[in-house]
């Protein structure tokens, strides 16, 4: 029994250091583009603006999924590790998205929550999963 008490605590530790991360990833997608995020999703119904947040989130849950899953026997250490990579994995998909607004045409937080679809929101949506898996594939 003690061991199902020691496995809801440290599932409820992982679960809410990776709510933390998710909603760092939420924030950092509304810093990256222009207007709010959430009304663009929820009240404007932009698809381009809820595909580039999906990719993040999608992206930050895979890094932290792989931190977990390879964690440390020691539970303090798994943690931080998991908050290391995952504050990684966000600050990598920043950098990515601001390496392609650089190469790109216009701007491209102002490209992804056009109403009309964009082919840039693959791409963007694409590079934080490549940048998610890359990140995960380092902590293995």
């Amino acid at each position: 029994m003690s061991d199902i008490v020691n496995g809801l605590g440290r599932a409820g530790a992982y679960g809410g250091l990776g709510l933390v991360l998710l909603v760092l990833g939420i924030f950092l997608v509304d810093a990256l583009t222009p207007g709010k995020l959430g009304r663009q999703i929820w009240e404007q119904r932009n698809r381009n603006a809820a595909m580039v947040l999906s990719s993040a989130l999608l992206g930050i849950g895979g890094i932290v999924f792989t931190s977990i899953w390879t964690t440390y026997q020691d539970f303090g250490k798994g943690l931080v590790s998991t908050a290391a990579f995952g504050l990684l994995g966000l600050v990598m998909m920043a950098a990515a998205f601001l390496v392609v607004d650089l190469i790109t045409p216009g701007r491209l937080g102002a490209t992804l929550v056009e109403a009309e679809p964009h082919p840039a929101v693959w791409v963007t949506a694409s590079c934080n999963l490549a940048v998610s898996a890359i990140i995960s594939a380092s902590i293995a």
